[in-house]
């Protein structure tokens, strides 16, 4: 107790420690389809299904990657946004015994490229207007087969004869993809194959559920090792956190998409572990989510202060009843208190901030929603099962109350470590203790407050962007001699990306130059929205950028700025 003075914070309601089942993850799918076979486990777009229904789609996508050959421990990527089919994937792929590997839809070619050469996946999941850019990278990597869906596939009617329109005048195309050879349909799938259970042989503890890739130090993307261990364990740690859900009842929206690691536990696993119905949108549109909410009614709804920050300022917000929420944890940035009180106000329900990690599964602390306290500007306490500490930058050691120092986090959520990076893992992992690249202090009760970062990454709109992908890329431009890339802030994605640029002599190239090169090579939310000309930049003795003293500039024009305002 003397080290965890956070758990004399706890209401009683939350235990300290708790009691873990030791089976896969797709097991809880199993049960729900037998606890609530006919309750609706998913609605999309008019559009619902039951947990029985989900099951059986996802046992006869399981068959039929055994069929292609998948067997136990085989990488199976996933390129979809929040929809039926991506809940369909997950748990067809983890009952065929192979790992998810989550993959955002907005990755160009090079990323996607990347990723899949890294993770060696055989199999990907995606969409019919995504096949063009996936089917360019199926001969420079381990992929062997491409199944595709179309988000029309579980459309009520007449969106789904409506919406192929839709989506022509909006990518200006329409692809058609014969069920033959390796490329296969998911709908035929779904349509000629049997939901056959599968026994697989399972450890607990040490098989990997999930491939959840990430960036480091290094600036490339890394795959994160999570175990199905890790990923009850957590959503098992949200469900006490939300003691005052009823299992079975709760209605929980799903704006945070699953190839993000928060939407995934908090959303997805969550849901299927309790039984809960998840409203799915393919993505954020504050319109769209307004009117869900006032229709829909859901009850809990795990967000990014983008989000919530977007909601409040819709010119109409006052013409939407948002009472149903009762409870929202916010995590991937720093949760103003002035966004906290305002859709408190608005909604009757509890926001609170939460702080978590890939390498984590990814949540490790939080503020409480209903009862004990909540301290301003801190990531909360550590949740159950979780210790947290904080240590020297300098020697390592532990560090006492109220000292700065780097965090790190012990517990069942903690991955395995970093997939083929043995080097790399052994940086951040050290007698069981995860060492986030955090920078913050504990207060005399236990509450924990994060004040900088150890590595450069970028988190802006919720997104982790990487500085050095960007300047690979902007190094690629013929025209440029340096580029550096930082985080400023930014009030409503919390940061966002700049480029600072120094052309080759007698360069001729602009702003709209530079965003339509990287825009070629980098997903929209990468690319700079900033960019700065100069004629050197700041460098050590032996000629090292130096990017935190660009940051301090930044910093100090705003603070001129809002003492001139």
């Amino acid at each position: 107790m003397e080290n965890k003075p956070w758990l004399l914070q706890y209401p009683d309601e939350i235990p300290a420690s708790l009691s873990y089942e030791e089976k896969p993850v797709h097991s809880y799918l199993t049960e729900a389809s037998k606890n609530y076979a006919d309750k609706i486990a998913i609605h999309f777009m008019g559009k619902e299904l039951t947990f029985r229904e989900v099951y059986d789609s996802a046992l006869k996508f399981a068959n039929y990657l055994k069929k292609l050959g998948v067997k136990k421990g085989d990488r199976v990527a996933i390129m979809l946004p929040n929809c039926p089919q991506s809940v369909i994937g997950y748990f067809g792929i983890l009952y065929a015994g192979g790992i998810v590997v989550q993959t955002n839809p907005l990755y160009t070619e090079r990323e996607l490229e990347y990723q899949m050469d890294d993770s060696g996946a055989k199999v990907i999941l995606t969409l019919d207007i995504l096949f063009p850019r996936v089917s360019k990278v199926l001969d420079k990597t381990a992929l062997e087969h491409i199944i595709v869906t179309a988000i029309k596939d579980y459309l009520p009617f007449p969106k789904n004869i409506i919406y192929p329109f839709i989506q022509k005048k909006q990518t200006g195309m329409i692809v058609n993809i014969s069920h033959e050879g390796n490329h296969h349909l998911l709908k035929s799938i779904l349509t000629e194959t049997t939901a056959i259970p599968l026994e697989t042989e399972f450890d607990y503890e040490n098989d990997l559920a999930l491939l959840q890739y990430t960036g480091g130090t290094t600036g490339f993307p890394k795959g994160v090792m999570l175990t199905h261990k890790n990923l009850i364990s957590n959503a098992s740690m949200c469900d006490a956190w939300l003691y005052r859900a009823k299992k079975g009842e709760e209605i929980v929206l799903g704006i945070l998409p699953f190839f993000h690691v928060y939407g995934m536990t908090a959303v997805l696993l969550l849901s299927i572990m309790q039984g809960y119905k998840m409203i799915l949108l393919p993505k954020f549109d504050v319109d769209t989510t307004l009117k869900t909410i006032q229709k829909q009614r859901p009850t809990i709804f795990p967000g990014a202060p983008t989000i919530y920050i977007g909601l409040l300022n819709h010119p109409n917000l006052q013409k939407y009843d948002l009472s149903s929420i009762d409870s929202c944890v916010s995590g991937s940035s720093a949760l103003p208190v002035e966004v906290q009180q305002n859709f408190e106000k608005v909604t009757g329900g509890k926001l609170v901030e939460g702080y978590g990690l890939s390498e984590t599964s990814p949540i490790t602390h939080a503020n409480f929603l209903w009862s004990g306290e909540r301290m301003k500007g801190s990531i909360g306490v550590p949740w159950p099962d979780t210790n947290a500490a904080i240590f020297s930058l300098t020697d390592g050691t532990p560090l006492p109350i109220n000292e700065i120092g780097e965090l790190a986090i012990k517990g069942p959520q903690v991955m395995k470590g970093y997939w083929n990076r043995p080097e790399e893992t052994e940086q951040v992992l050290k007698d069981g203790w995860l060492f986030t690249g955090d920078v913050g202090y504990m207060d005399e009760k236990g509450y924990f407050y994060i004040v900088d970062r150890k590595k450069d990454i970028i988190i802006a709109g919720g997104y982790n962007i990487y500085p050095r992908e960007i300047e690979e890329v902007l190094y690629e431009h013929p025209d440029i001699q340096e580029a550096i890339v930082a985080g400023v802030p930014d009030p409503y994605r919390g940061e966002t990306v700049k480029a600072y640029v120094v052309l080759k002599e007698n360069a001729t190239v602009t702003e709209a130059d530079l965003n339509a090169f990287t825009r070629k090579y980098l997903a929209a939310y990468k690319v700079p929205r900033l960019y700065e000309f100069r004629d050197e930049l700041p460098k050590t003795a032996v000629g090292k950028i130096l990017r935190r003293t660009l940051i301090e500039e930044e910093r100090k024009k705003l603070e001129n700025n809002d003492k001139l305002g």
